[in-house]
């Protein structure tokens, strides 16, 4: 293994993907669970809930997809063609689904808005679903060129991994909501997350077997030593999470199962890692391949070391201003 400029920002763009996921993740999953809000008044709460963190969860997503413009471009210049319509259709949901955040309080039509929330939030989930799919099965490269089919991102796999990320995201709203509200909602999401805790946990075991078949590389990390000392760690802490989740939930522990429901996707996301390293486009392209010039490189570096600091912080501070439980008779609208 090579520490060098190229590997560093690798790590980074993996830490705001994977910041992205476990910040926006829950946000998606309230509007993915906003139609089975009982009253007016809850799906109000629900909103209420996340509306003055969405925006920054976001800004992790710019800063992944921005730093791998800048630092990767030919994994950049190959990723897009391939996964053109998952990526603009996952776009287009979010704004949608940022829209309805402001119009919905201030129109009498909220019923539109409110389909906009749910449907943005569920499209923008099953989009990214489907772009991990396919990545993760390998896109064809010819030379330093994309060159396989407009429709290659569509396979049986890629749906399901879509359809897990719909389920993991539902699953942390629904835990979302147990931590921040109380009284009939925050039941009605503790019942929610007994069944999408153990959906969740059965589309990751499917997707996990799955996995290694996609490529030959993956099955020799996953099954043949020493690559798989390491992959064991994966399911043992998936068990203790797991645990974790369901005790905390039988307990009444309204922290525990949500920081429990994060870790699955903590834990998935280091799975991916030992499925993927080094390739930035598996299976054929590696970090080093797709990376900048080292000058380039270092410029970037520069600018990260200054910027993720500021948004670590200033996200660390609207959580913290906006921590405990909701009350219902005050909200950010």
């Amino acid at each position: 293994m090579v520490f060098d400029l190229a590997f560093i920002w690798a790590g980074l763009i993996a830490f705001a993907v994977l910041t992205y996921v476990v910040l926006d993740g829950f946000d998606l999953g309230i509007g993915i669970l906003f139609p089975f809000g009982k009253s007016e008044r809850d799906r109000d709460l629900m909103m209420n809930s996340v509306a003055p963190v969405w925006d920054g969860n976001e800004t992790w997503l710019v800063l992944g997809g921005g730093g791998l413009f800048a630092v990767f471009p030919l994994a950049y210049a190959i990723v897009m063609p391939a996964l053109y319509m998952p990526i603009t259709l996952m776009l287009l949901a979010l704004v949608f689904r940022g829209v309805s955040f402001e119009y919905r309080w201030r129109t009498e039509r909220k019923g539109l808005w409110d389909a906009a929330f749910f449907g943005g939030s569920l499209v923008a989930a099953f989009c990214q679903g489907i772009a991990l799919g396919a990545l993760v099965q390998g896109i064809e490269i010819e030379g330093r060129n994309y060159s396989g089919g407009w429709f290659d991102w569509l396979t049986p796999f890629s749906v399901l991994t879509g359809l897990a990320v719909v389920v993991g995201y539902a699953l942390l709203g629904a835990t979302w909501l147990v931590l921040k509200t109380e009284g009939d909602l925050r039941v009605q999401m503790r019942g929610y997350a007994w069944w999408l805790g153990a959906a969740t946990l059965g589309v990751i075991g499917v997707v996990s077997i799955l996995t290694p078949f996609q490529d030959p590389v993956y099955f020799e990390r996953w099954f043949n030593l020493p690559g798989s000392l390491w992959s064991m760690i994966v399911p043992v802490l998936m068990a203790a999470l797991s645990w974790s989740f369901f005790t905390g939930l039988n307990d009444q522990n309204d922290v525990r199962p949500f920081l429990s429901a994060l870790g699955f996707f903590v834990v998935s996301f280091i799975g991916i890692g030992i499925s993927f390293f080094p390739m930035m486009v598996p299976p054929s392209l590696t970090i080093w391949q797709a990376a900048a010039p080292d000058s380039s490189l270092a410029f970037a570096l520069v600018g990260a070391v200054i910027l993720i600091p500021i948004i670590l912080a200033y996200t660390a501070y609207a959580y913290w201003v906006f921590r405990g439980k909701m009350d219902p008779s005050e909200g950010y609208h």
